[in-house]
């Protein structure tokens, strides 16, 4: 099976006054998807975006709205995120030793496609549990940079651990964040 690349810019670097024609101009111009950057301040020190601002948004659009939550506990995060129209959810692997499992399933049992993330600082191998489960993710998210914040330098050995992922699941959805001028998640499904 083979894989199409996705574009999904991150609505992290948007202007939030301005959020529904921000999502309308990304998709216009040929993005798949639109990555929306959820932080409650405790995993990663700074707050953004929750699930009010995704079911004002969803209003907006019917694009793929793919929620990378830098939470401390994404459970408490599942039942508000899919009522508001949340598309992904994709959740850090740090965060959910204990309860990845019961986490995939909710996310799915509420119509949304369950992807990890992992930090920089992260070894690859504390994701194939979930790519490899009976109800596995759907996606990795491999961060290039720290978590929490906008504006860091592109870690170019990070990529080590998308090629280690490609060639261990080639049908795998990857995420990369790329940064150049502006955020943008690209997709490397």
């Amino acid at each position: 099976m083979g894989v199409t690349p996705k574009i999904a810019p991150s609505m992290l670097s948007s202007d939030f006054a301005n959020l529904a024609s921000e999502a309308q101009r990304m998709l216009h111009f040929g993005a798949d998807w639109l990555h929306m950057d959820i932080m409650d301040g405790h995993f990663v020190p700074n707050l953004t975006i929750g699930a009010p601002v995704i079911e004002s948004l969803r209003k907006h659009t019917k694009g793929y709205l793919d929620c990378h939550l830098m939470v401390t506990n994404p459970l408490d995060y599942v039942e508000p995120l899919a009522k508001a129209g949340a598309s992904g959810f994709t959740f850090h692997v740090e965060t959910s030793k204990d309860n990845w499992e019961e986490l995939i399933q909710r996310i799915k049992s509420h119509g949304m496609t369950p992807g990890v993330a992992l930090k920089p600082g992260t070894p690859i191998e504390e994701v194939y549990p979930l790519v490899e489960a009976g109800n596995p993710v759907e996606m990795v998210l491999v961060m290039t940079v720290e978590p929490g914040f906008g504006g860091q330098k592109f870690m170019p050995e990070m990529m080590d651990k998308v090629r280690i992922l490609r060639k261990k699941y080639p049908s795998l959805d990857i995420e990369v964040l790329i940064k150049k001028f502006i955020q943008i998640g690209l997709m490397v499904v």
